[in-house]
């Protein structure tokens, strides 16, 4: 499910820039703030309707413009091309889908990208909303019923936080019924999904780290051995008292282990880097196994994270996993023996301007 052309409009340095990239390997080299960055903004944009640079998607818009516009076109598994479209002003996020207007889900649902970049490292020690978001991520692409049956969950969560602050007992049970419902679902849906991730996350750790010795473990959020309701009627005063919900998905995390000790407080810097690279990968491998649309992946800053040798690892992975890749780097140097790879392309990139060497 490669983009087969590019277009991109006022994002940062880049006034216009059109991109014709290989369906396989894609190599994107250029000095510090020539534009590397901003083209992998611009698929990640494209795709969740959001930077991963800024906060505030209007902060991206180029220099004295009013919006920012990318366009693609992107051919699909079934062989069919569609035109997809953002454009983003001060106010407000247009997206299409072959001139129809559309939501951020349906543009998710089209292009899924996975993002590899320096923060990503972070996923080990990070609080548990981030590892939250990674799995639900997986799941959204995994199964479309996970987004109502997330939303639902998230709505009545709200709805039940705003009575406890404000005391408002007599509607909390029919709040909880939703509450109960729902976060039964959510929670069945990243169960299953854990199971399914965890053997191609060891398969990926013993490629990375020569270790099988690596396990996933979840916690739902609460003692799930134990009824839902009865938790929530025991906490009932302490949530009164506090004002939130202390039980239930939304406080779901999972934990990576190895050698059954925490790998955060055991691996080294370096393993730990290796660790998740594995762990995005899976879920990209396991994304393309079963979604209608195969993943992209953008990898930012490659040198800053791996050795020559674990960047020869990745790119013999990468070359043989038949989806398109984004790599950034100062210099072709950088991305080692090329010889590994079958099929790939090279862009320079300097002052958000391309051109292929």
């Amino acid at each position: 499910m490669p983009l087969i052309k590019l277009d991109i409009f006022s994002l940062r340095n880049i006034q216009a820039l059109s991109l014709t990239p290989c369906p396989q390997l894609n190599l994107l080299i250029g000095a510090n703030a020539s534009g590397k960055s901003s083209l992998l903004e611009a698929i990640f944009i494209l795709s969740r309707s959001r930077s991963f640079r800024t906060s505030q998607l209007k902060q991206a818009i180029g220099f004295e413009s009013p919006e920012l516009i990318i366009s693609a076109q992107n051919r699909y598994q079934n062989g069919s091309v569609a035109t997809l479209g953002i454009r983003v002003d001060g106010k407000q996020t247009e997206i299409r889908i072959d001139q129809q207007h559309r939501q951020r889900a349906d543009l998710a649902y089209a292009l899924p990208v996975q993002l590899i970049h320096p923060k990503s490292y972070q996923l080990l020690d990070a609080g548990p909303q981030t590892r939250r978001e990674f799995l639900d991520w997986g799941i959204f692409n995994h199964h479309p019923l996970f987004l109502p049956a997330w939303r639902s969950f998230s709505k009545a969560l709200q709805q039940r936080n705003a009575l406890l602050k404000t005391r408002q007992t007599q509607q909390l049970m029919a709040w909880n019924k939703e509450l109960i419902q729902y976060g039964i679902v959510v929670n069945q849906f990243r169960q299953q999904y854990i199971t399914a991730l965890q053997p191609v996350f060891l398969e990926l750790a013993n490629y990375f780290l020569a270790s099988s010795s690596i396990e996933l473990r979840f916690s739902s959020g609460w003692d799930d051995q134990r009824d839902y309701a009865e938790i929530l009627a025991g906490d009932l005063m302490r949530d009164l008292k506090y004002g939130f919900t202390h039980s239930g998905p939304h406080r779901a995390d999972f934990l990576t282990f190895h050698d059954k000790r925490l790998a955060k407080d055991y691996l080294s810097r370096g393993q730990q880097k290796l660790l998740m690279l594995a762990l995005m990968l899976a879920q990209v491998s396991l994304l393309n196994q079963n979604a209608a649309n195969r993943c992209i992946i953008l990898i930012d800053d490659l040198s800053a994270e791996l050795d020559l040798e674990n960047k020869s690892k990745l790119l013999k992975y990468l070359a043989q996993l038949e989806c398109q890749v984004f790599i950034t780097a100062t210099s072709l140097e950088e991305f080692g023996d090329l010889s590994v790879l079958n099929q790939y392309q090279v862009f320079h990139v300097k002052q958000g301007d391309v051109e292929q060497p």
